[in-house]
């Protein structure tokens, strides 16, 4: 049976740079944004959910979902923000557990599930163990800011919407310190490949 790894940081914490680093290793990441997205493409069954809860007023010209005016609704409405996940979140898992199978049909040895509120939406029971991509707050600050040409008020509002780094280091089984330099961090998850014996 193929053994599956959470994944999982904060926005800006370079959750994606090391999941790219497995990939190039050869392993199949699951990625839960990748899900959503392609949950709520036009014709899925999200996407009609969505238009009917939230009006057609979250719609592009094009008719495909406007991503960034449905996260200005829900980043400040926590009523909106819950209404949203019972819709999205089950389809995605859904999804990714379809792509899990696929990959086990294959003959995959493991499975990286990519899932960057892992804690928060009460996922951890779907993986065995917990890699954590770390950095200090300020780094994830300013790399948020830039990333995203977000004012700091912006970013740090988007931040506190996450449980903070500091307090998943605890709850992960292995953490990837993501401060310095690409080549460190590869040095980390090449040796934490070796320390837990997984393959592709």
């Amino acid at each position: 049976m193929a053994s599956i790894i959470g994944l999982t940081g904060g926005i800006a914490s370079g959750k994606s740079t090391v999941s790219k680093m497995l990939e190039d290793q050869g392993f199949t990441i699951v990625d839960a944004d990748l899900a959503a997205r392609v949950v709520v493409e036009q014709g899925e069954d999200t996407y009609k959910k969505l238009v009917n809860v939230f009006g057609k007023n979250i719609l592009l010209a094009d008719g495909a979902i406007d991503r960034s005016k449905l996260g200005s609704i829900i980043f400040h409405d926590k009523e909106k923000r819950e209404m949203l996940n019972s819709i999205v979140h089950p389809a995605v898992r859904n999804r990714m557990n379809e792509w899990k199978e696929e990959a086990v049909a294959a003959g995959k040895q493991t499975i990286i599930y990519d899932i960057p509120l892992l804690f928060e939406s009460n996922l951890v029971h779907l993986v065995e163990k917990i890699i954590l991509v770390y950095v200090d707050e300020e780094v994830q600050l300013k790399r948020l800011a830039s990333r995203n040409s977000l004012s700091e008020a912006e970013a740090k509002a988007r931040i506190a919407s996450q449980l903070p780094l500091q307090d998943k280091v605890d709850l992960a089984d292995a953490v990837i310190d993501n401060n310095g330099t690409i080549g460190e961090t590869k040095q980390q998850v090449e040796a934490l490949l070796i320390k837990w014996n997984l393959q592709p």
